[in-house]
């Protein structure tokens, strides 16, 4: 395929790493003392590419809730100002496709490898769900280098 020689080869241990670092400065911007849910960076193929071109990109969603309403919306704040100071650029800040029209910032990182999908959900008081801040931190498409371990399998 003309496309593989594109696609670059990457360390997926370096990767996931990268993603990994990405959440967590980004989880540093928020400056929330709030429960975050636990998770890490985990392969999935890219929708481009057939199986057999084992061409994939590293996700990393969590999210961090049990915070007031108020703090999650200057956590948003506070994103949109220092983001773009640690090099990422923002290419989408307004509402998301959805039915809620949710919140959403959407940002790629200093060197292009890495965007991260940043959603407030803000639930009523009277709900029993609690608000929260949705983030995923997606790497490009690659495909391992020789050795490098998978996530797929």
């Amino acid at each position: 395929m003309s496309d593989e020689k594109k696609t670059p080869m990457r360390d997926e241990q370096v990767v996931k790493k990268n993603v990994e670092h990405a959440s967590s400065e980004i989880l540093d911007i928020m400056t929330l003392q709030g429960k975050v849910t636990q998770s890490g960076a985990s392969a999935t193929p890219c929708s481009s590419y057939s199986p057999e071109d084992e061409v994939h990109r590293l996700r990393h969603p969590w999210s961090i809730y049990g915070v007031p309403s108020e703090d999650l919306k200057k956590a948003m704040d506070r994103l949109r100002k220092q983001l773009p100071a640690k090099g990422w650029k923002i290419v989408k800040d307004g509402h998301d496709k959805s039915q809620a029209k949710l919140p959403q910032i959407v940002a790629e990182s200093p060197d292009g490898h890495m965007s991260a999908d940043l959603r407030l959900w803000l639930e009523p008081s009277d709900s029993r769900r609690s608000s929260m801040i949705e983030v995923t931190v997606v790497s490009d498409c690659f495909r391992s280098s020789p050795g490098s371990t998978s996530g797929t399998g």
